[in-house]
């Protein structure tokens, strides 16, 4: 075995870019010696450096720590430096199981949507749910979007995952009624069970029908969901509210949407 080794040969051998070993050589990482016609010659001490330098990094270990480690390579610092990757490990494996169940939440949410019934009017007994409100008039889908996005930026320690979120609106129901459709006067998002928030929709029973495609449509899915009320002698006891199933977060079609539409019996 030779004792020393052309900068080309180290690179083929550790499969590492020529430029790499320059830069752990301006970090003072690798100190190869200089041979007669000048090429940098690296020593089987340099190929134990490369060796650590890989696994470290491997365990994502930034070039100045893998520097600070290899001046004061000691068994205790060694210790400390795997305990300090080992918690980080640990966060990093949590922070993923929390995405992996948001995932499982999203698509099953999603997948319940797609088997959902539109035009189907049901009662739903529902417990009181706490919301966070932004209170805008919104006459177009471009004002809504960007209605949520303030919404979800005022209170972003409280909506931490806005594509599991589930977002609503209150219909403007004066200017509903008189002819114009796809109006509101705020939006709102639904917070877990026991947060604190601006409002709570109230538990109690719901009047509750889908429909799918554009939201044009909803003066005339509110109407009849009122004239299902009536003819039913069901009283009213709160505002129509609509809550999107599935939006622009999920897809680019209009006709693919699905909107709740739910108001409180008396």
């Amino acid at each position: 075995m030779k004792d020393y080794y052309k900068i080309s040969e180290i690179a083929q051998l550790y499969g590492i870019g020529v430029d790499s070993l320059r830069y752990y050589e301006r970090l003072g990482i690798l100190r190869p010696r200089r041979g007669e016609n000048g090429y940098r010659l690296y020593s089987l001490k340099d190929m134990y450096k490369l060796n650590l330098i890989r696994d470290l990094r491997q365990l994502d270990f930034s070039m100045e720590q893998i520097r600070a480690y290899l001046d004061g390579q000691t068994v205790d610092n060694t210790i400390h430096l795997l305990t300090q990757e080992a918690e980080l490990v640990a966060r990093q494996v949590e922070d993923l199981r929390k995405k992996s169940v948001l995932l499982a939440k999203r698509l099953a949410t999603l997948e319940e949507a797609r088997q959902t019934l539109p035009g189907v009017f049901v009662q739903k007994a529902l417990p009181a749910r706490p919301c966070v409100l932004f209170t805008q008039h919104i006459t177009r889908d471009e004002e809504m979007d960007f209605v949520m996005k303030k919404l979800h930026r005022q209170h972003e320690d409280k909506l931490r995952d806005f594509g599991n979120q589930v977002f609503g609106a209150f219909l403007a129901m004066e200017e509903l009624l008189a002819g114009t459709p796809n109006v509101y006067e705020s939006v709102f998002s639904l917070l877990e069970p026991g947060e604190e928030g601006d409002f709570t929709l109230p538990a109690g029973t719901y009047l509750s029908c889908f429909y799918q495609g554009p939201y044009e449509q909803n003066r005339a899915k509110v109407q009849d969901l009122l004239a299902y009320a009536a003819q039913k002698g069901l009283a009213l006891a709160g505002q129509p509210f609509e809550l999107y199933a599935i939006d622009n977060r999920d897809t680019v079609r209009p006709e693919e949407f699905l909107t709740e539409i739910q108001v409180l019996l008396g």
